[in-house]
């Protein structure tokens, strides 16, 4: 079957295609002219974007132990499973400690790579790394910036006991009042 002259040029579907961008065009210009701009944009960082999923993961953190050490044993179960191949673990050996010969020296991931998908969590015979239920602050200009390091991934202060919840609720103003008056 032959094409006609004018289905070869594709003039019925550029027409149709620029139909549907001015349509949504217009409909984006009366949003925007009418003050309901947030609609359509997310004024980062000033506003957080509410559209996030329910089941966001967050961003990993890796757990403590009683005495302030990384839990994490360096048994690199988490790079080996993760399908980004963005953990990169260097282990160091711990003589003085008999349980957990090795820790990690280095524990980094990069950011601009993972996928958040989780696989590193479930893996982990430790519990030493787990997601925070918050939303990720993670965009940036620079590709550098985006390695979560030990120092990143520690500082969210996570719980000491697995079988709490993670991450701990923060005290109301009243109890945190007599907390500190209270001798």
């Amino acid at each position: 079957m032959r094409l006609s002259l004018w289905e070869r040029l594709f003039v019925p579907e550029i027409v149709h295609g620029l139909w549907i961008t001015g349509g949504v065009f217009v409909r984006n210009m009366g949003k925007w002219l009418t003050g309901r701009k947030g609609a359509l944009t997310a004024y980062y960082p000033e506003e957080i974007r509410a559209d996030y999923s329910p089941i966001n993961r967050g961003r990993h953190v890796l757990t403590l132990r009683s005495n302030g050490e990384v839990q994490c044993v360096a048994c690199n179960m988490c790079a080996t499973v993760c399908p980004a191949y963005c953990i990169e673990i260097e282990a160091t050996a711990n003589f003085d400690d008999a349980v957990h010969p090795k820790s990690p020296a280095r524990f980094e991931i990069d950011y601009a790579r993972c996928i958040f998908c989780g696989f590193c969590v479930e893996a982990c015979p430790e519990d030493a790394i787990r997601m925070a239920k918050e939303v990720p602050d993670l965009p940036g200009f620079d590709r550098g910036r985006m390695w979560g390091t030990i120092d990143l991934l520690t500082q969210w202060k996570p719980m000491r006991d697995p079988r709490k919840h993670y991450p701990p609720e923060a005290p109301t103003a009243p109890e945190a009042a007599t907390k500190d008056t209270q001798p």
